[in-house]
């Protein structure tokens, strides 16, 4: 099993480095988010948008590495009920509004425009709502993505993600006690955001 490990390590190693010239171009990124918050009763998408800065690191032409920082606006449409309208709800647009960084690691296919990728996103909140609502946030998420994408040879890339929030957005870790004060599981709120995009890479000599 060592063998295997190392020789794996050595594969994927030779990959990324064979013919290696190594390469950095910064870049914009901006589009389309349609976000919601999964479990919560008369959830819908909300468009809204996102616009950032990256740094496009290509190792060679099968494998790039893309740090990101991004300014994205999520959360969701649905409807809020109290004491006046406890029957129908009035609609309300929750808004998360978070300051990531990323990075993402992006796979070419036979090194031609085409390419699949996924990364880890730190998310930390700059603005909401929900204090209108009497809810409270907290202030940080953490979310992975994973899309597919195409890219010209003038450095114009069209994408298309998934972002999926992996904290409750209350900080909530899923547990909560019934009347006998035994644990039982309820769901957690999640941010899930599709995004669809382009980016542009400024050529470096």
């Amino acid at each position: 099993m060592k063998k295997l490990t190392v020789i794996a390590f050595v594969l994927f190693t030779g990959l990324i480095t064979s013919n290696a010239q190594v390469t950095v171009s910064p870049g914009l990124r901006g589009g389309l988010n349609l976000s919601s918050l999964s479990n919560i009763d008369d959830n819908g998408l909300k468009s809204d948008f996102y616009v950032g800065g990256l740094v496009d690191i290509k190792f060679n032409r099968f494998f790039t590495l893309q740090p990101e920082l991004t300014y994205s606006r999520q959360g969701s449409e649905g409807r809020y009920y109290d004491y006046q309208t406890p029957d129908y709800g009035i609609p309300v647009k929750y808004e998360l509004n978070y300051l990531t960084a990323g990075a993402v690691a992006k796979f070419h296919f036979g090194g031609k425009g085409f390419h699949i990728l996924a990364g880890p996103s730190a998310d930390f909140k700059i603005s909401d709502n929900f204090d209108q609502y009497g809810f409270n946030p907290i202030d940080f998420d953490f979310s992975v993505v994973a899309g597919l994408g195409y890219t010209l040879p003038n450095g114009l890339t069209f994408e298309a993600r998934f972002k999926q929030g992996l904290i409750d957005i209350y900080g909530y870790d899923g547990l909560d006690y019934d009347d006998n004060g035994d644990y039982y599981y309820d769901d957690v709120i999640l941010n899930q955001v599709f995004q669809i995009g382009i980016s542009y890479t400024f050529k470096t000599k």
